[in-house]
């Protein structure tokens, strides 16, 4: 018995199913769509189940070319794009149609920026801005600019300078990131240098540094040390221990980046102030790991640990693959900016060395993460910086996204300072989609630390973690955030799990996602509601006089300094 209703294009009809007794037979009700229903004009197409009215094509063989013409690729990393077909018209072409607003994929103007790879201090920053100017851009607040150069740095790479769009410049994200900014610097000390002698600038300069407080978090307490096989005790320099999975290694050969944010938080890493870490011995490493087996990743970092070359970075891992005792490393960790900053380097047939090596890796069972830091879509809409993670896919590498929310760059305002949450969520749920597309994993989100200019780059915990909720509702399941946002302290990396209501207060539920008791991540603890502190550090205990972990924490600093101490004056 068929039942059919006239307004719809489905069916039901009985179907048997025989259950265990063959006796006994159950009806079910089975819908049957009718096939003319689907195809346009309820006209049936021979044996097509899709009937392509018009294709995605906005990216084209030929934009291929001239995207390659605008770039100014070398004839090296232009074969190498065409022989390895690090470009496809399909993928270009499904990106820039569905986020035509961030896409830089079809730009046609000639890129200002092609003299050198980089511009490097005050003389960089001022041959940018005589380019600038010879194509009539004025960014205004030259002085102002320079002073933060003078107190931090200036790298910036033809990639990112040509990345930017200069007809808005100023709403632009890598504009932000590279570039000095007004209003950057506390108004006082800005005042007083623009009217001071270049003495008396110098001066200003210096003293300003040391407020800058670049070291948060405790970060010498980490420095690690073991007794060697002769009972001396070795300290390891260019290494933090702060988690027991995860060991980070600052080598000689990172201590540079391919641009300097202008949120930076190493700024004492990579201007060379008197407590940087540097790892000069790579044997050293092998010989503590070998101590502390509950080590499984090796984190190399910087500065940017892209810097770090080929055979050197082979000494870091051929032992892992060869040495038993060396076992229970799993996964080689490579923070690198080299994606955002200067992705033809991946492209140049020299990276091939590089590329052996991870085939290497990939061959016998290590991982090799490529701990990006993708922040704004438009960091990874371009062509070159899309065939260069694709080249690494091909080689086994399998590449994360650690993001930090900065205000004004993955952050926006309203006029009257407030945050925009909508349009800093959106930018958060267009780059977490990209990066599904790109299959990269979004590994996670923090907060910004407080070093450097805070006040200009951080936004009240309140409307982050507004925002961040609002990222985790509109994106599917697999796109998401992998950890919840993340604020760095001393006592490790806390997270704000969401807001709740207790006896009639609001309240932050957070907990640890790392920390220096790692037990410390199993409890669930509440802090005040408060809609303006920018720092976990500020947040206060809802109900108690402390936080649970406050007098272990100290107890941990006192002994590490007393132990660190103790084993310098050995």
């Amino acid at each position: 018995m068929t039942n059919s209703n006239s307004n719809s294009n489905v069916s039901t009809t009985k179907t048997s199913l025989t259950e265990a007794s063959p006796t006994e037979v159950k009806h079910i009700d089975v819908a049957i769509v009718d096939p003319s229903a689907c195809q346009p004009n309820n006209q049936v197409l021979d044996g097509n189940v899709h009937s392509r009215t018009s294709g995605i094509s906005d990216v084209s063989e030929t934009d291929i070319d001239d995207m390659m013409a605008v770039y100014h690729y070398s004839d090296d990393v232009r074969q190498t794009i065409i022989n390895e077909k690090l470009l496809s018209p399909g993928l270009l072409s499904r990106l820039h149609a569905s986020y035509p607003q961030h896409s830089g994929l079809l730009d046609k103007e000639a890129h200002m920026f092609d003299e050198k790879d980089q511009y490097t201090g005050l003389s960089g920053f001022r041959r940018v801005v005589e380019i600038l100017e010879a194509n009539n851009i004025d960014i205004g607040d030259i002085e102002e600019r320079e002073l933060f150069i003078e107190v931090y740095r200036f790298l910036a790479t033809k990639h990112s300078l040509n990345s930017i769009d200069w007809n808005n410049f100023y709403e632009d994200s890598v504009f932000q990131l590279v570039m000095p900014q007004p209003n950057m610097i506390n108004k006082i000390t800005v005042a007083e240098y623009l009217v001071a002698s270049l003495p008396e600038k110098k001066i200003i300069v210096a003293d300003y540094q040391e407020k800058t407080s670049p070291h948060d978090g405790n970060q010498q307490l980490n420095k690690p040390w073991f007794e060697n096989e002769q009972g001396e005790i070795e300290f390891l320099d260019g290494s933090q221990h702060k988690y027991p999975q995860c060991q980070l290694i600052f080598d000689k050969t990172t201590q540079n980046c391919f641009s300097f944010c202008t949120y930076c938080f190493r700024h004492a890493q990579v201007r060379g102030d008197e407590d940087m870490f540097i790892q000069k011995e790579i044997d050293q490493i092998h010989r503590y790991l070998k101590v502390h087996k509950e080590v499984t990743d090796m984190l190399i970092t910087g500065g940017d640990g892209g810097y770090m070359p080929a055979s050197r970075f082979e000494q870091y891992v051929t032992p892992l693959m060869e040495d038993r005792e060396l076992l229970h490393i799993k996964t080689v960790r490579l923070a690198t900016r080299a994606l955002t900053f200067q992705p033809e380097m991946i492209l140049s047939s020299k990276y091939d060395k590089m590329l052996a090596v991870f085939d290497k890796m990939h061959e016998n069972g290590i991982q090799l993460a490529w701990m990006a830091h993708f922040s704004t879509p438009r960091e990874l809409l371009n062509p070159t910086t899309i065939a260069a993670i694709r080249r690494l896919q091909r080689h086994g590498v399998v590449i994360r996204s650690q993001s930090p929310m900065m205000n004004h760059i993955s952050l926006f305002e309203h006029k009257d300072g407030s945050i925009d949450i909508d349009r800093s969520a959106q930018n958060w749920i267009d780059l977490s989609n990209i990066l599904g597309t790109m299959l990269i994993s979004f590994h996670s989100m923090y907060c910004a630390r407080p070093t450097g200019e805070h006040h200009y780059f951080t936004a009240p915990l309140s409307a982050v973690s507004q925002i961040f909720d609002k990222i985790y509702r509109e994106l599917p399941s697999i796109n998401r955030p992998s950890r919840h946002l993340s604020m760095t302290t001393s006592a490790g990396k806390i997270s704000i799990m969401g807001e709740c209501e207790v006896g009639g207060e609001r309240a932050f539920a957070l907990m640890f996602t790392e920390g220096r008791n790692m037990k410390w991540m199993d409890k669930v603890f509440l802090a005040k509601y408060d809609e303006t502190t920018n720092d976990v550090k500020l947040l206060k205990p809802f109900d108690t006089d402390k936080f649970f972990f406050e007098d272990e924490l100290a107890t941990i600093e006192h002994d590490l300094a007393a132990a660190l101490t103790n084993r310098l004056t050995v």
